[in-house]
């Protein structure tokens, strides 16, 4: 039986369209590139300046001027471009990237992110995640569904400062796939077997289910 990461990471995968160019958040989202195959046609950016970064290096070729979001030692693909944060920053905000896959703190159900703080405990600052969050075409949130008190992360309304607002489209938690829509909040996919009854106990926000209540 998978964990709840490894069912979030493995349904987000499904997410990457070929030939896309796609940005991969701090923490979880990191992590999805380690679900492709070798020979998958993406090019993964980095906000630290590389284009075409990939899976995390070996030991013995780790460098130490290679590195993700997260801090990880990453290896490049054939055709890599390396280039300095002015750049990188450039090709977000000309909406070049197709999809940035990033965590949460709160999402809501008008799509607003909040990922950069918590009131009390220390943030170096907002970062790259309020440029990608206004910038790309697409957002996907990863997120396990409730915090580590088992308290809905899935909310009415964000209550932590905001990252963006209105700039999530979907949705991947440890139970769900959900869309955020004109509408609301639109249940895609089930990850687990578990009724639309308990899945909305465990979600603040309404939801409405465009599918039957058992798990695909």
């Amino acid at each position: 039986m998978m964990s709840a990461v490894e069912r979030i990471l493995s349904r987000a995968v499904i997410e990457i369209t070929p030939g896309s160019i796609v940005n991969l958040g701090i923490g979880l989202p990191t992590q999805v590139m380690h679900y492709l195959p070798d020979d998958f046609d993406v090019q993964i950016h980095s906000e630290n300046g590389i284009l075409c970064a990939w899976k995390q290096a070996e030991p013995e070729s780790m460098d130490p001027f290679l590195i993700d979001a997260s801090g990880a030692y990453v290896s490049l693909r054939e055709g890599a471009s390396l280039f300095d944060s002015a750049v990188s920053f450039a090709m977000i905000r000309r909406a070049r990237l197709d999809l940035t896959m990033i965590g949460a703190f709160e999402v809501d159900a008008h799509g607003n992110l909040a990922n950069w703080k918590i009131p009390g405990k220390f943030s170096p600052g907002i970062g790259g995640a309020m440029e990608l969050a206004q910038k790309t075409k697409r957002i996907v949130v990863l997120t396990t569904h409730t915090d580590k008190h088992g308290l809905p992360k899935i909310l009415e309304t964000c209550r932590l400062p905001l990252t963006a607002k209105a700039c999530v489209s979907r949705i991947i938690s440890d139970l769900a796939v959900i869309d955020v829509t004109d509408q609301g909040l639109v249940v895609r996919e089930k990850l687990v077997d578990i009724s639309n009854v308990d899945l909305q106990a465990l979600t603040e926000a309404e939801l409405t289910f465009a599918i039957e209540g058992k798990a695909l």
